[in-house]
């Protein structure tokens, strides 16, 4: 008899995404008049930047020569990108990163539920709440958590942010093992600073705990004075693995490149005490399950550091947080307390009522989609997320029907 990992059982019926979707096309069907813009999910709307294009066509042209033609790449990506991150990205803002240390993938969404495969069954996991759902959902398939209770499972330490503490939560007074940290955040928009972001640092140094560092918005960050990474914090190296991702930066969520920085002085620890290297067991995690991200996609990422690429990336990240000032503008003007939208794509919303309701409510009567906070915690349960990745048309409209209906 084939037995299933019944961890799975655990979750809930379906990732808060892919619920939010479902609904959003009922009401589509039932409604068809109506024009819903959406401000949920936090996919961009915009062009690849041409120089991306260019680079793309140019690797596919490659493949169709056989004197240029190229096969299996090496799984943790081409030397030329991999160099070209740990220089522009590490390198020159202090952060001693080199391209041995630097793994492209086709995703950070997947790069940070896989890595917990190298992590003990027994690992005691901390997360903010609210939170992205993948961290929590994959150590729950892990079986690293107990049951649902509420609005929480079992065995893992929450974090709360909340109003209070900015949404950038203290370490806890007790040891943990494992630590997710996203900043920019994804949901509330929050974004740390050195002196918060060395706490965890020194916290995780302290009682030999790992940071998972999810910084897939950094390029949203217009403030030179917050850390662009968690490299930034001296002694990072040694507790800290860091996601990054092309998706936001560039565009490049239907493309599929991103990128993990595993430090080799970065150590887990056996059963009995003894270091080892976290760098090593991912690049044999990467080899044996891995074939490496595509060879043009790798092209187009590489581009992304020219000086054209670079320049048409800015401009992106810019119309998107002008985006992003817009809502924040709309929703202070309607009485609404919110955080983001200034060094971030997401504005974090306190909507004064339950978060369902609120969601209902938008897409009802304004047909607009927004994320409900309780998807990501319970302290989201009276917030709600709205994504500045749109037209701006669509987000002017959006705005201005929310305020008729708030």
């Amino acid at each position: 008899m084939i037995r299933i990992n019944e961890h799975y059982l655990k979750l809930q019926s379906s990732y808060l995404f892919a619920e939010i979707a479902q609904r959003v096309r009922r009401f589509q069907e039932e409604n068809p008049e109506t024009e819903v813009i959406k401000l949920g999910i936090g996919d961009v709307t915009r062009a690849l930047p041409e120089a991306c294009v260019r680079a793309m066509h140019n690797a596919v042209d490659e493949l169709g020569r056989e004197e240029t033609f190229r096969g299996y790449g090496p799984e943790q990506g081409y030397a030329f990108l991999r160099e070209a991150i740990a220089r522009e990205d590490f390198q020159k803002r202090g952060a001693d990163i080199s391209e041995e240390e630097v793994f492209v993938s086709d995703g950070a969404k997947c790069d940070t539920a896989n890595f917990q495969e190298l992590l003990g069954p027994d690992a005691y996991v901390a997360l903010p709440d609210p939170v992205y759902p993948v961290y929590l959902d994959s150590n729950v398939m892990a079986g690293r958590t107990g049951a649902l209770q509420g609005d929480r499972f079992q065995g893992v330490r929450h974090l709360e942010s909340t109003r209070e503490n900015g949404f950038i939560p203290d370490p806890p007074g007790d040891p943990v093992d494992v630590i997710y940290l996203c900043f920019p955040n994804n949901p509330t928009g929050a974004a740390i600073g050195h002196e918060d972001l060395k706490k965890w640092v020194d916290y995780a140094r302290e009682n030999r705990a790992l940071i998972l560092y999810d910084a897939a918005y950094e390029a949203f960050i217009r403030d030179d004075s917050l850390p662009r990474s968690i490299y930034e914090v001296p002694g990072a190296k040694e507790v800290a693995v860091e996601f990054r991702s092309f998706s936001k930066t560039a565009g490049f969520t239907g493309a599929r490149c991103a990128y993990t920085v595993v430090p080799k002085e970065c150590t887990g620890y056996t059963s009995q005490g003894e270091a080892v290297s976290l760098h090593g067991l991912w690049l044999r995690r990467q080899s044996t399950k891995f074939n490496g991200a595509s060879y043009p996609m790798q092209r187009a990422a590489e581009a992304v550091y020219s000086r054209e690429g670079a320049e048409q990336v800015r401009e992106l990240i810019d119309f998107y947080l002008a985006n992003a000032s817009i809502v924040l503008s709309q929703m202070r003007s309607l009485g609404l307390t919110c955080s983001g939208g200034e060094n971030s794509p997401y504005i974090w919303v306190h909507a004064g009522r339950d978060s369902k309701e609120m969601f209902e409510l938008l897409l009802s009567r304004a047909g607009v989609v927004c994320t409900p906070g309780i998807g990501f915690g319970s302290c989201g349960r009276e917030y709600i997320r709205i994504s500045a990745f749109n037209s701006r048309r669509n987000i002017e409209t959006a705005m201005e029907r929310i305020g008729k209906v708030l």
